[in-house]
Parts: C-alpha cells; sequence; structure tokens
C-alpha cells in the first residue's frame, strides 16, 4: 500500500493503481460463502445440477465475488500518509456482468476516480473495481467502492 500526504491524494484521480494476484475461486470456497450467508441455490452448489444449466458448471455467488475487494485491493490503494483506520464505506455502483465459473482465476483491476475530503482529517476515496476472468473479454464486475479513511 502506497501512503502519499493527503493533499497529494486528488493527484490519483483518473490513475490506474495496477493488478492484484490471481485468486482462484474453488467450489470450497463458493460451499463455505453459502454456509456463511444460507444461499444454498443449486446454482453455486450442486455441481450435478448446475452442470445442466447455460453455465455448464456451478458459479460463486455474486456477493461472494464482491467480497474479495477488500483483500485483493489491499497493497493497490493509493492511502494518505498518517493514516489512523480505513473503514469500508460502501459501494455507489455495481454492475454484474458475467458469472465466475467455479475453479476460474480472477484479479482486480484498480483506478481512482474521485476524492474527497468530508470532513477534516477524513478522506473518501472513490475506487473503480474491475475483477477481471482470466481468458475472458468481459469482467465478472465492475464496482465503485468507497474507502473512508482516517488521518
Amino acid at each position: 500500500m502506497a501512503f502519499v500526504p493527503a493533499a497529494e491524494l486528488k493527484n490519483y484521480i483518473g490513475k490506474e493503481l495496477g493488478h492484484s494476484e490471481w485468486v482462484t475461486i474453488d467450489q470450497e470456497r463458493i460451499n463455505q460463502f453459502a454456509e456463511c450467508t444460507g444461499d444454498h441455490q443449486f446454482i453455486h452448489v450442486d455441481p450435478e445440477r448446475a452442470r445442466h444449466t447455460p453455465f455448464g458448471s456451478t458459479i460463486a455467488h455474486g456477493f461472494l465475488s464482491l467480497s474479495l475487494i477488500p483483500k485483493l485491493i489491499d497493497g493497490l490503494l493509493v492511502m494518505p500518509e498518517g493514516l489512523k483506520m480505513a473503514i469500508n464505506y460502501g459501494l455507489d455502483s455495481v454492475r454484474f456482468i458475467q458469472p465466475v465459473k467455479v475453479d476460474s482465476r480472477v484479479r482486480l483491476a484498480v483506478k481512482i476516480i474521485d476524492v474527497t475530503e468530508k470532513n477534516p482529517g477524513q478522506w473518501l476515496i472513490k475506487a473503480l473495481c474491475t475483477l477481471e476472468i482470466e481468458g475472458q473479454q468481459k469482467p465478472a464486475y465492475i464496482a465503485e467502492s468507497l474507502s473512508l479513511c482516517f488521518v
């Protein structure tokens, strides 16, 4: 994670910050997410039934894919110097473009699209997060993620 003087955060608006490492979305991860959320829809947890759908296999929950943002954005996002803590402030928008099939590898591309000083010492960073699927033209999703930084 890069730290810069808070006054310089706005210089990063419009800049692509790079890509995360690749992460494999295997059936075990999908099943664990189903257990945590109670979402046991067959398209996620029943490989035999899912094989007969247009996807041809199980797919990750959309919210499983979204939940990867904090892990994958770590190390990419620019933060203000003197950071005491940063919290997930939410999402401004999310569009699921295509599903993530079981055993796919995904990575996050990050671009800063806005920086606002909400209060003295509180910086809101909006990042465009695109979850790419290895070997696919279209991403899994495009989301505007918000991080509130306290200095």
